[in-house]
């Protein structure tokens, strides 16, 4: 637990100050140390839950990260979105485990979670609105100096780029960078976030009916009309369902044929050994249940694999039966349901005379055995479900130090669990998968327009957070963050004019002062009744301002 907490000591430095330099690594790091312990909410590591949450709360400490974050990850196409992530883990923990569901938690741990989980939320919109006033020069959230302030403020910018000696813009920043690139203006990044807000739109319909949405992505221009353009989707895409890409692969139709033709031809086998190729074929995708539709991905895989190896076999319906004896010996020798395990030889006179009547060199057959026994062929562990990735990994998290080749390791592990070494040689592959897809530019946000996008993220939930603990608690200092976190969402809206999201925090502030029911008025309600006083002066010191900036 020391050492998870130093890799979370680190990587908070990193993030600090380096991420500049580190766009592609802190896209890998981030989801995988901190989001991953945050979005296990019902059976979580205590220590561990409670590391990353006092990390995030520090996090919020430069209010210039979280916007950083939200651009440089929530608007690039290819990156996970950290910042919706981590506001809806969160909440998440914040609302507690689910009725029904079982926990590991104690009920005074998940009180405590759950609490550190509150004031993390009100740290990101305290964040927020400091970063706000700071671009706005608003000296004092509470002062109506902030009218004079909103009337001069100055108009929407653009996004600086991170320059060559890592310096940014951002007043009070201390990123370094070695990255650069042209300047993006908001309109650009609004641009790259409604991209991609579409894009998974059609993934999200990809993962439900896969060729309605196909043709969504189609029509939205998302993908090219053409089986190779669509296949280069299938297989380049995130969070695309790996079950459904190898359906749709598999169906018979036409354009579905066409595609798994080309998702083939893609792939260069040239000089692989037949296992290899086949471990790197199925990587992106899983074999469909139906008999029809394997035979038809494997028969051109065979076909494939001799076009680019001639002189392997003396047809391709030797490759195309081996490959089945193949995917059958993995499934034998890694499935612990069976027990009676496939010997080498059991698996050489499976395959005796397939090679037009020959048989494959017996060195060659064992060779193969051995390579399918000590190394399972299955797909990238980042194409997993996230539910079964949760549960494999619950109590079995990788820490900042495996970027030193160093993996925590919990003792007694089960010896099919994976390695440190298949651990590093992952991490590689994701860190070589972000440089190829990822955007290398690193944006410095200066615009407060960014902080619109980023409320039409968070807003929900946080209403979620705040209204339903103020609705159900009497706790003195559970009240007292709600209600903090309630003014802190009403003053970052009011100023940036988002009159809908201000409303509804207004009404929820309105509902808690009971001044339609004063009998049954308690603490909560009076404190409730303060807040709206204070917040009374404020909005009307910012409907001046935007008055005055309209004349």
């Amino acid at each position: 637990m020391i050492v998870f907490q130093l890799s979370c000591s680190i990587f908070i430095s990193l993030v600090s100050r380096f991420r500049a330099g580190l766009k592609a690594e802190i896209g890998v790091f981030f989801p995988m140390i901190v989001l991953r312990v945050l979005e296990n909410v019902a059976q979580p590591n205590f220590q561990q839950k409670m590391i990353v949450l006092r990390f995030l709360e520090k996090l919020c400490v430069d209010s210039q990260i979280l916007v950083d974050i939200f651009i440089n990850y929530d608007c690039d196409v290819n990156s996970s979105n950290i910042f919706e992530r981590m506001v809806n883990g969160l909440l998440k923990t914040a609302q507690g485990v689910p009725p029904g569901v079982a926990t590991t938690l104690l009920p005074p741990q998940e009180v405590t979670m759950k609490l550190e989980a509150m004031r993390c939320l009100v740290a990101i919109l305290k964040s927020m609105g400091d970063w706000m006033n700071k671009q706005l020069r608003i000296p004092d959230p509470h002062s109506t100096k902030k009218i004079e302030a909103v009337e001069n403020s100055p108009e929407p910018g653009s996004l600086p780029v991170a320059n060559g000696n890592g310096d940014e813009p951002a007043e009070g920043s201390d990123s370094h960078s070695e990255a650069s690139g042209e300047v993006s203006d908001v309109s650009t990044i609004e641009q790259r976030r409604a991209y991609k807000l579409e894009l998974q739109e059609g993934i999200a319909l990809f993962n439900r009916k896969p060729k309605k949405g196909i043709e969504f992505l189609i029509n939205a221009n998302k993908v090219g009309n053409t089986p190779e353009e669509i296949a280069a989707f299938l297989k380049n895409a995130s969070d695309l369902n790996k079950t459904l890409i190898g359906d749709y692969l598999g169906e018979r139709e036409e354009l579905s044929l066409k595609v798994m033709h080309a998702y083939v031809d893609s792939f260069d086998f040239q000089n692989m050994e037949f296992d290899e190729a086949i471990r790197t074929f199925l990587q992106g995708f899983r074999l469909p249940g139906e008999a029809q539709k394997i035979d038809r991905i494997m028969e051109k895989f065979a076909e494939r694999y001799c076009k680019c190896n001639p002189k392997a076999f003396t047809s391709a319906d030797t490759a195309y039966v081996l490959a089945y004896s193949v995917i059958m010996l993995n499934t034998d020798a890694h499935n612990p349901m069976v027990k009676n395990k496939m010997s080498p030889d059991d698996f050489i006179r499976n395959n005796r005379g397939i090679d037009d009547g020959k048989d494959l060199p017996e060195d060659y057959m064992r060779s193969l055995y051995e390579r399918i026994s000590r190394n399972e062929i299955k797909m990238k562990e980042d194409d997993l479900a996230p539910q079964q990735k949760q549960s494999m990994n619950a109590n079995r998290i990788l820490g900042l130090d495996s970027i030193l080749n160093i993996v925590i390791r919990k003792r007694g592990e089960d010896n099919h669990m994976e390695t440190s070494d298949d651990l590093i040689r992952h991490m590689q592959e994701q860190f070589k998968e972000k440089a190829r897809k990822s955007e290398s530019v690193y944006y410095a946000a200066t615009d407060v327009v960014i902080l619109r996008f980023m409320i039409e993220v968070c807003w929900a939930p946080m209403l979620a957070a705040f209204s339903v603990p103020l609705d159900q608690s009497d706790d003195e200092i559970v009240i007292a963050q709600c209600l903090e976190g309630i003014r802190c969402a009403i003053h970052v809206t009011a100023v940036m004019s988002m009159k809908t999201h201000r409303d509804a925090f207004v009404t929820s502030l309105a509902k808690f002062t009971s001044l339609h029911s004063p009998a049954d008025i308690k603490q909560k309600n009076i404190d409730a009744i303060k807040v709206s006083f204070l917040l009374h002066s404020i909005l009307n010191a910012v409907e001046v301002g935007n008055k005055l900036k309209l004349n």
